[in-house]
């Protein structure tokens, strides 16, 4: 049976290194973050009031062509960041700091929640928790340049809206990794202890979670 499955968190936390992963163990068709020249791009970073919405509007129609896409793959899929994100955590992050308008605003949110009617949604969310700490750690280990300067209060508003998304996140089961404590990068068995939890959820099992004691067992 078909299964898609969808990996979130923040920036730098590992999302597509865990793709890969899960790919290789599984046998899944990997589905990245869409690269897309925005057109909207540098008049967004000019004058952000102003071009956000329309940068917004570009993104989720371009988040919403690669799910249609990945929905019509006859392999199980493993996307890395879903539309949902663009829309809960990063537009809504905008609107929260003033950059697009609560018209605007509503506006998308319009759009948004009208394709969400529409979409199969996940059959998994995996969501990577990690505290500012360990995502700086991460961000500075895999040296991109355009991310040195994130600003790290960025970072936390980013982890406060996925924690709020995630509590109230309803329409699939969810995995929460607390990758605080797990780097499936170094230890094979902490990507083994991950891996029967995706099978477990999927298998349709409600209370499935990480023990510190299971965690450690797995450290190897």
């Amino acid at each position: 049976m078909k299964q898609y499955v969808a990996i979130a968190g923040n920036i730098g936390v590992g999302k597509s290194t865990l793709v890969d992963k899960l790919c290789a163990r599984f046998d899944w068709q990997p589905y990245y973050e869409p690269v897309a020249e925005n057109p909207y791009l540098s008049d967004f970073y000019a004058d952000m009031k102003t071009w956000a919405f329309h940068s917004q509007v570009f993104f989720l129609s371009h988040r919403l062509r690669m799910h249609l896409s990945l929905l019509a793959d006859p392999k199980s899929v493993v996307q890395d960041r879903s539309v949902y994100e663009d829309a809960e955590i990063f537009a809504k992050n905008l609107f929260l700091s003033g950059q697009i308008n609560e018209r605007d605003y509503a506006t998308y949110r319009r759009l948004y929640n009208l394709l969400c009617d529409m979409l199969h949604p996940p059959d998994l969310v995996i969501y990577l928790r990690a505290s500012l700490p360990t995502l700086q750690r991460r961000i500075a280990m895999r040296g991109r340049d355009f991310e040195s300067n994130i600003d790290p209060q960025y970072l936390i508003q980013l982890n406060e809206l996925y924690e709020e998304w995630i509590s109230n996140l309803t329409f699939c089961p969810v995995l929460i990794v607390p990758t605080d404590d797990m780097d499936f990068v170094a230890h094979n068995g902490h990507l083994e202890l991950i891996a029967q939890k995706v099978e477990a959820r999927l298998q349709g099992q409600e209370q499935v979670a990480f023990s510190p004691e299971e965690v450690r067992s797995y450290s190897d």
